[in-house]
């Protein structure tokens, strides 16, 4: 068949484009510049701009299949990068790989099939997607992706194929470059947040929305005057480092009270949450009509968690209640698995401390 891929320029997206076309597939190759070409084009450890985007070119004329590069800057910026300050400014924690893969990648790239006359649009994910169409954890638990891809739609999902889903590790997907010849074997994988530069998040996101970066208290539950912060769009949900209190025990950050722009922190056994508010929500299953039990993954590097999920469709609306407490960041992912397989993915709104 027809298939498109995905091509950021590292070894993950190379690799898919290789074995699509080693198994016979008539194979298409797109990559989305995504921020300013100029500013990218000395940062390691980007992607879609740059010498990705180079990589990414280099790959497809060895591999002989025609490649596009798609400016999708100013969506990008919009769908994206104003998200991840507005959600600063609103005193919570973006989390923008999640958005970008909901917006500008998988819309814009399945639009892109469609007019290409593709059946399939290929990507570099670790993933597994079954017929159904269902999302499930990758083979190896270390690279596993579902969470970032949770707010992908079922629609979606069945024109999408994930080869690396059941590759055993990314030592095998290197092998597997270096046997078709490609040159991004050894290419290190991207890191942190790709259009930021050098980390420092908390200057970007000043530049976009000044008030993040205006000073402010720092109080405790009680509301007692601690010291002050430089802005908060500095802080997340559970940051223990970097407060400037101190003396006296470890505080970590509890609340960010964005209209009075205060920071409140508390000990951190009082930090954890038993329930979570969850909007936006994407439901890869059946929505239930009641309760169910699940295991409900709430930030990216951490482990499921067993848990009650509530769905109310009025509102549009998911109430977790966890089995164990544990610390919530608002607008962080909430994402749903039963075993292997995706329930559903949202966007965490608000969170309960859990009773003394």
């Amino acid at each position: 068949m027809r298939v498109l891929v995905a091509m950021s320029g590292g070894v993950d997206s190379s690799v898919v484009a290789g074995l699509m076309k080693e198994a016979g597939h008539e194979v298409i190759g797109a990559t989305l510049q995504l921020y300013d070409h100029g500013a990218a084009v000395q940062k390691k450890g980007a992607c879609c701009a740059g010498q990705d985007i180079h990589d990414a070119r280099r790959v497809a004329d060895i591999l002989d299949i025609p490649h596009y590069v798609l400016d999708r800057e100013a969506r990008f910026r919009s769908a994206v990068i104003e998200d991840f300050a507005d959600t600063y400014a609103r005193g919570e924690t973006p989390i923008p790989c999640v958005r970008c893969n909901q917006t500008v990648k998988f819309q814009d790239l399945v639009a892109l099939a469609d007019d290409l006359g593709c059946e399939a649009l290929a990507t570099g994910h670790y993933a597994r997607r079954l017929d159904g169409p269902e999302l499930h954890r990758a083979a190896d638990p270390t690279r596993d992706q579902t969470y970032f891809l949770a707010m992908t739609t079922r629609a979606q999902l069945g024109r999408v194929r994930f080869p690396l889903g059941d590759m055993p590790d990314k030592a095998t997907v290197r092998a597997a470059a270096a046997r078709l010849g490609l040159p991004v074997a050894e290419k290190p994988d991207s890191q942190d947040i790709c259009f930021v530069p050098a980390g420092h998040y908390a200057e970007t996101v000043a530049k976009l929305r000044p008030e993040t970066a205006e000073p402010g208290e720092i109080v405790d539950l009680e509301g007692r005057v601690l010291g002050t912060h430089r802005g908060i769009g500095r802080y997340t949900v559970g940051q223990g480092r970097g407060l400037g209190i101190g003396g006296g025990e470890r505080l970590h950050v509890a609340a960010i009270d964005a209209p009075r722009r205060r920071i409140v922190v508390a000990p951190r056994e009082a930090l954890p949450g038993q329930e979570v508010i969850a909007g936006e929500v994407n439901w890869l299953a059946e929505p239930p009509a009641v309760p169910i039990r699940v295991q409900a993954r709430l930030r990216g590097r951490e482990p499921p968690r067993d848990a009650t999920a509530h769905w109310n469709a009025a509102a549009g609306l998911l109430r977790l209640v966890l089995d164990e407490p544990n610390v919530v960041a608002p607008g962080q992912a909430c994402v749903l698995y039963d075993g292997p397989r995706v329930l559903a993915g949202g966007f965490i709104r608000r969170a309960a401390r859990a009773a003394a």
